[in-house]
C-alpha cells in the first residue's frame, strides 16, 4: 500500500470555478484499500468521490469505485462525467480527434462515456446509463408532500413514483418554481417514511427555470448518503427524463426528448445538466446526461496503514 494518494478536484455540470457539484478522483486508486475508500470518502465530505482502477473488462479503458460519505454507490452521474473528463488526460488522444468513446466499468455494469474534443481538450462529456425501471407509485402524497414542507395543492396531478437508471430515486413533481425553491426538506419526516415506504433518495422538480435556455429546475434530497442537498445528481436527471417522457411532460420530436435541467441553485452552486432521452413509442431505449467540467485543483493524502 502507498503512503499517499494524490486527488484533483472537479467542479461538474457547469463552466464556471466553483458552480456544478464537487468531486474528487484519486487517478492511482487501486492502490487504496477499500476501508481507506470508505474513510477518506468520510473525511473528504464531498457528495461523491471516486477511486479509478485497473478495467475489469478487457475491452474497458478503466474502472471506477464510488463512495458518498456514508455508502459505496453502483453507479452516478456526475463522478462519472467528471472521472471521464478527467482521465482523457492519461488517454493519448490526437490533436485532430473530436471525440473520444470510453467504457468504464462500475459496480452497476459497463457504462459508455463520450468525450467531445478540441485540440486535445476536454469540453462535454456524456454518459449512457442504464435503461430505466419504473417502480412503485405512493398515495400517501400528503406525508410526502409535508416532508418537503409543502402542501398537497403544491404537487402536480401526477404519480409520485420510484423511477431508476441504475439508482432509485423517488421521483416527485410540483407545481411552480417558487415551491420548488422554498422546499425545506423535513429529515425527520423522511426518517419516520423511510423504512416504511422504502425511500432512501428524493428528487423533486418542477416544469420551469430561473435560467432562459433551461425547461426543468430541481432539488435532490440524499440524507441516508450523508448529503442532505446534492448540487447536481446526474444518476437522479437520467430518472426525471424518463419520468417527463413517459408521463408527456415535454413534446417528442421522433421519439426523442432534449432538454436542460438546472439544479443547485439554493445551495448557490448552479449546476446544468443536459438530458436525452430516446425512445419507440412508449418504450425508452437510450437514456443519455451529459455536461461541462471545470478541474477545480489537487491535493495530496498520507495513509498509513
Amino acid at each position: 500500500m502507498t503512503n499517499s494518494a494524490k486527488y484533483f478536484l472537479l467542479d461538474v455540470f457547469t463552466k464556471n470555478m466553483f458552480g456544478g457539484n464537487q468531486l474528487a478522483v484519486f487517478p492511482e486508486g487501486q492502490y487504496v484499500k477499500e476501508e481507506l475508500m470508505r474513510k477518506i470518502a468520510r473525511e473528504l465530505q464531498l457528495s461523491e468521490t471516486v477511486f479509478i482502477q485497473d478495467p475489469v473488462n478487457q475491452d474497458s479503458n478503466f474502472s471506477m469505485r464510488i463512495f458518498t460519505p456514508t455508502m459505496e454507490l453502483p453507479t452516478a452521474g456526475h463522478p462519472t462525467i467528471g472521472s471521464a473528463f478527467y482521465m482523457v488526460r492519461h488517454i493519448e488522444v490526437k490533436d485532430d480527434d473530436v471525440k473520444l468513446n470510453l467504457l468504464i466499468d462500475q459496480k452497476v455494469g459497463t457504462i459508455k462515456a463520450a468525450v467531445d474534443l478540441n485540440n486535445g481538450v476536454p469540453m462535454f462529456t456524456n454518459m449512457i446509463q442504464p435503461l430505466p425501471e419504473f417502480g412503485k407509485t405512493y398515495d400517501n402524497r400528503a406525508e410526502l408532500a409535508k416532508m418537503l414542507n409543502l402542501e398537497t395543492n403544491d404537487l402536480m396531478d401526477l404519480p409520485i413514483q420510484t423511477v431508476s437508471c441504475g439508482v432509485e430515486y423517488v421521483i416527485i413533481p410540483v407545481k411552480d418554481l417558487k415551491s420548488v425553491q422554498e422546499i425545506n426538506f423535513n429529515t425527520q419526516i423522511w426518517e419516520s417514511l423511510k423504512n416504511k415506504l422504502g425511500i432512501k433518495f428524493v428528487y423533486a422538480f418542477t416544469m420551469a427555470s430561473e435560467t432562459e435556455g433551461c425547461h426543468v429546475h430541481g432539488r435532490m434530497f440524499a440524507p441516508e448518503a450523508g448529503i442532505i442537498e446534492d448540487a447536481a445528481t446526474g444518476s437522479a436527471n437520467g430518472p426525471l427524463g424518463c419520468y417527463i417522457y413517459n408521463y408527456d411532460l415535454m413534446p417528442k420530436t421522433n421519439n426523442v426528448i432534449d432538454f436542460v435541467s438546472e439544479q443547485g441553485f439554493e445551495i448557490g452552486r448552479p449546476s446544468y445538466l443536459h438530458i436525452t432521452i430516446t425512445g419507440n413509442g412508449s418504450e425508452i431505449t437510450e437514456v443519455k446526461v451529459g455536461g461541462e467540467c471545470v478541474l477545480v485543483g489537487q491535493g495530496e493524502l498520507f495513509l498509513y496503514s
